[in-house]
């Protein structure tokens, strides 16, 4: 079988299962997946879903846009904005309506710069 394009994303993702001293049967039963299934994700055969990709973060317990941009899924750029919105919305130290205050200031500060967003009219809760 051929390997298809999908990036380093096999690759990195066996190195972030090593850091995490996981096994590929550990990793996999962490993620709701087969062991064989991800044995070839990790040897570029399969190109998951980016549902997969979440689990399969969850269980490194890694940023799935991490993953996406692997993966060729998401754009770096994207991939900085959904991670400053996620830390905003896990930061257990303000409230909701603060931390859809800062959004809003975060995509006017992105759309004086020309950055916004396909979605401005409804930021993420």
């Amino acid at each position: 079988m051929a390997s298809l394009n999908v990036g380093n994303l096999g690759e990195y993702l066996r190195e972030q299962r090593r850091n995490a001293q996981l096994t590929l049967r550990q990793l996999a039963d962490a993620a709701g997946v087969s062991n064989p299934y991800l044995s070839q994700i990790e040897r570029g055969l399969r190109k998951p879903s980016a549902e997969i990709l979440q689990q399969i973060a969850k269980a490194l317990r890694i940023s799935a846009e991490t993953l996406y941009v692997q993966a060729g899924i998401l754009d770096e750029r994207d991939r900085d904005e959904a991670e400053v919105r996620s830390v905003i919305l896990a930061d257990p130290s303000i409230n909701e309506q603060q931390k859809q205050a800062l959004l809003q200031i975060y995509e006017s500060f992105r759309k004086e710069n020309g950055l916004a967003t396909d979605d401005d009219s409804n930021p993420p809760s």
